[in-house]
């Protein structure tokens, strides 16, 4: 994928240069309005399971077992056709995946930004 792509939490005011934003959280955030999301994608789908979720609990030290999981979770079939969405919105444009999580570094969208850009 030749766009570049970031991450940040969806409370924060859209910009300019996010470009396309994408919600990659399974569950809606909390507080925000869908007007106020200015989404142009909320890909559930693509979000890690609720097991691997729990099991992580947001906990910094768990985070490269995290993100070894989540990135094997993304081959499964299931997350394929959410994937495929996120690529064609990517396609030539900047993209900005969106989470509520507060510590954003250690999120699936900071993981999956990486995985998006490749090694």
């Amino acid at each position: 994928m030749t766009a570049r792509v970031g991450y940040r939490r969806i409370y924060e005011n859209p910009t300019p240069g996010d470009g396309k934003r994408v919600l990659v959280d399974r569950l809606w955030p909390r507080g925000v309005s869908k007007e106020k999301a200015d989404l142009d994608a909320w890909l559930r789908d693509v979000a890690p399971s609720a097991d691997l979720r729990r099991w992580y609990h947001h906990d910094p030290q768990r985070y490269d077992e995290f993100r070894r999981r989540y990135f094997a979770e993304l081959e499964d079939p299931g997350h394929q056709a959410a994937l495929e969405r996120l690529h064609a919105l990517a396609a030539g444009a900047k993209v900005t995946l969106l989470t509520a999580t507060k510590d954003v570094d250690h999120s699936e969208a900071a993981a999956l930004a990486q995985w998006l850009e490749g090694p």
